[in-house]
Formats: structure tokens, sequence, C-alpha cells
């Protein structure tokens, strides 16, 4: 059986250097491939869209799950990746695909990894493996 010592997740290029040159290190997403995580653990960055690849990766500090990922704003601040704008757009198209069981709209929770230890690979590395939207967990 192997290990999990991190997972990835797709990140658009254009919102890669927020994190790398912007000084960024809160990253916010549904909460899709967590249950596993653990503090310690590494988050691998896969550049989507274009350029495409793990271009960086980080450690994770703390994570925090939270059903409103606007909540995140007052605890990381200016630190979370997405602005304010971006998340609450997010959202909203989110709730136009939610799925309806028993007719209660299925909302899914959201998790903020806290980063420390950030840096930018200095050339791209491709994946062995396709990475989902939903992201994957890393194994040794």
């Amino acid at each position: 059986m192997s290990t999990i010592t991190g997972v990835t997740f797709p990140v658009p290029k254009s919102l890669m250097p927020r994190l790398f040159k912007d000084g960024k290190t809160v990253f916010i997403k549904p909460a899709t491939v967590f249950k596993e995580l653990r503090s310690g653990m590494k988050l691998v960055f896969y550049q989507s869209r274009e350029d495409t690849g793990y271009v960086g990766e980080a450690t994770i500090r703390r994570i925090v799950i939270n059903d409103d990922p606007l909540a995140f704003f007052e605890t990381f601040g200016d630190a979370v990746f997405l602005t304010r704008d971006e998340a609450t757009a997010y959202v909203e198209g989110q709730e136009q695909g939610v799925r309806v069981r028993k007719g209660e709209p299925k909302k899914r929770p959201w998790m903020a990894l806290e980063l420390e230890d950030i840096r930018e690979y200095d050339r791209i590395k491709k994946p062995e493996r396709f990475v989902p939207v939903g992201g994957r967990y890393l194994r040794e």
C-alpha cells in the first residue's frame, strides 16, 4: 500500500503569480480530495490551461473546512489567493449546478490550505498521470 504524501490541484496559469510572486499563502477551493490530508504534507501546483504541468509546491501548514468560502477572508484576510469577488462568482456558478437529493440541495464545503515554504520550480515537470479538476493525492 502506498503512502499519501500530499495532493495536487490544477490552478490556471494566470493565477500562479499570486502564489509565487504576490505572497499569497492561502489556497481555497471546494473541498475535494481532502480527507487524508494532514499538516506537513505537500501541495504541488499543477498549472492548467497553458504550459501545463507541475510548476511548484508548498507545505500545508493548516487545513480549515467551512461551508462558506467567504468566511476564509475573515480568517486569513489578504493572504487568500482568490479575491472575494472571484470566490463569490465561483460560488454563484457552483450553485447553478447543485445536485438535489430528496428536495435538499447538496452544497460541497470549501477548504482553505494555509501554506508555507512556497517555491516555484525552475522548469515545468510533466505529471505521470492526468490531474483532474478535483485534484488527486500524491503517493510514494
